[in-house]
């Protein structure tokens, strides 16, 4: 497939006739691809009897569970090939998954990042405030979802400021200083949603403490099981951080270690949005049919950028509503869901790979 095609498209401009044959064709074509390059997911496609050669549409595509990257090492590049290793979050005890990267690979989902993020606050590079302790990218060959997030969100800043230490304390006055030398501009913030509760939000309203980040994006995501442990909605999380921060803009974000830089952003309208870079199903959990639109379901995450692994089509372990498509009230094309929780019976893991500091 045409790789440099696929990433000139604009993020959100393919209707659903349009996307559903190419991701039909392109998906197939890696399937094949990977089938060749792959012998563990060789093995799993003989085991669920799907055929060699066979043209498929978007719905029938093998899907993986998300927990076999965890448990087998699934990759389609030889070992010299090898150029970063993204792991996902888990916390002490559990195992993680090993998503291995080629250089292409890497490269294919930064733009598509890059893609999504110049969709909602431009192309322009802009200050960078990271709501992390810096330590967390010291192991360069081999990056948590934690490190990973922020090395792909780097790719739109024009200087970077860390807000913790690497005990992770608020560092005030380094914050303070930074928001003063840009005041008036605009400021990309990042961080994993617990992790700017409990060390931005937590530390600021205890102190009785404000920052000012009224030119500030807020772009969050993962760790929402600890915020739901304490009863704190997407809306009371939007409302608190703005109190102290007078940030409105404020971004949700559904993505995964298992397809980086393939991450949903959350529009002004409160929905999650599938670029032409990636899509979903939802699947009901008796027959795994597809969802109608209202209807709750396990959600399938499909990406033709997943090159050097076989990770274009994984059944994660997450529930969630398809709303619509192609007829968003933001005016964004593609589908647009709104994610519930968790199945269950899955094990319980933080998608922020969060700091139990």
């Amino acid at each position: 497939m045409d790789y440099e095609l696929l990433l000139a498209i604009r993020p959100y401009s393919l209707d659903r006739s349009g996307k559903k044959k190419m991701f039909g064709e392109w998906l197939t074509e890696l399937t094949e691809y990977h089938r060749h390059n792959c012998i563990p997911y060789e093995r799993l496609l003989n085991a669920m009897d799907v055929q060699p050669d066979r043209k498929m549409e978007e719905e029938e595509i093998p899907m993986l569970p998300i927990n076999l990257f965890k448990n087998m090492e699934l990759k389609s590049i030889a070992p010299e090939r090898i150029f970063k290793i993204v792991t996902s979050s888990g916390t002490e005890g559990q195992e993680v998954s090993k998503i291995y990267l080629d250089t292409d690979t890497a490269r294919y989902q930064q733009i598509a990042l890059a893609n999504i993020g110049e969709d909602f606050w431009g192309g322009q590079r802009i200050p960078f405030l990271v709501i992390d302790s810096p330590d967390v990218l010291k192991k360069r060959e081999m990056f948590s979802a934690r490190g990973a997030g922020i090395l792909g969100f780097s790719i739109f800043s024009s200087r970077i400021c860390y807000a913790l230490d690497r005990e992770m304390r608020l560092d005030i006055d380094g914050v303070e200083a930074f928001l003063e030398q840009y005041k008036g501009k605009k400021i990309l913030v990042f961080g994993f949603t617990y992790m700017i509760w409990k060390y931005l939000y937590e530390v600021l309203a205890s102190q009785g403490k404000k920052l000012d980040l009224t030119n500030g994006i807020l772009v969050h995501g993962g760790g929402w099981k600890k915020l739901e442990n304490k009863s704190v909605s997407s809306e009371e999380f939007k409302d608190r951080i703005s109190q102290v921060t007078g940030i409105s803009r404020i971004h949700n974000y559904y993505g995964m270690a298992e397809q980086t830089g393939c991450i949903y952003m959350e529009c002004s309208c409160g929905n999650l949005h599938a670029s032409v870079y990636s899509d979903i199903i939802t699947r009901r959990p008796d027959d795994f049919s597809p969802c109608s639109y209202g209807e709750k379901g396990i959600i399938q995450v499909l990406s033709p950028l997943a090159r050097s692994y076989p990770g274009h089509s994984i059944l994660t372990e997450d529930e969630g509503i398809l709303l619509g498509e192609d007829d968003c009230p933001c005016g964004r094309l593609g589908k647009y869901f709104r994610v519930t929780g968790r199945i269950r019976q899955a094990q319980v893991r933080g998608c922020s790979d969060t700091y139990e500091g």
